[in-house]
């Protein structure tokens, strides 16, 4: 069976969804960083899997629930962080950011169906993406693409296939990175802890 990665920062003020705080407090967008986090881990542990590893900037708190091992993320720029987290999983491992709080079980587990593919990529709105699903993890798959710019996706798919595996691809997902976002990924999944503090929050700023 399969591993499940999440790479995450801690939710600190300040140095979390920094990009929220045009309309909300820096205490308050790390709120809901931990909120997005809490809700995707609800669903990592709600998938089958053999491992479940945050793989974390900064430090673990009690919100770390039972069931989730913790690994300290390596140096370097993204892709090598990503490298480095799928050295980790020591066979097939899917990865997922905190930043996609609607994240379903069902998705994380078609993620891990390696039957049919050799990998899964899931697109984000912004052009970057939210999965990245490995047979056969391989830090030349990772290692040199550009990340957090428009053609992240775009790249980091193109080097997939041009490898030679057979990819498939996870729902288009929005990740939160803006006001506008939130609001959206809020709507989409009205159930999450994300959303409802979403909601608590915004009727205390308007």
């Amino acid at each position: 069976m399969s591993t499940l990665l999440v790479i995450a920062k801690a939710p600190v003020a300040g140095r979390v969804k920094t990009r929220l705080t045009t309309v909300f407090t820096p205490q308050q967008a790390a709120d809901l960083a931990l909120a997005a986090l809490q809700d995707t881990l609800d669903a990592v542990l709600a998938t089958p899997a053999r491992r479940r590893v945050l793989v974390l900037d900064g430090p673990p708190g009690p919100w770390v629930p039972d069931g989730i091992e913790v690994v300290a993320q390596g140096t370097g720029g993204l892709d090598a962080r990503l490298a480095a987290a799928f050295a980790l999983a020591d066979g097939p491992a899917l990865l997922v950011g905190m930043d996609t709080p609607q994240v379903t079980p069902g998705l994380l587990t078609l993620g891990l169906d390696f039957t049919q593919a050799d990998a899964w990529f899931g697109p984000a709105d912004d052009g970057g993406f939210w999965a990245l699903g490995l047979a056969a993890p391989d830090p030349a798959l990772l290692l040199g693409v550009p990340m957090s710019v428009a053609h992240t996706g775009e790249v980091q798919r193109r080097r997939l296939a041009d490898t030679g595996l057979a990819v498939r691809d996870l729902p288009q997902l929005c990740d939160v990175d803006t006001p506008a976002d939130a609001e959206r990924v809020a709507a989409a999944a009205p159930g999450t802890r994300f959303a409802a503090l979403h909601s608590g929050l915004c009727a205390v700023t308007q």
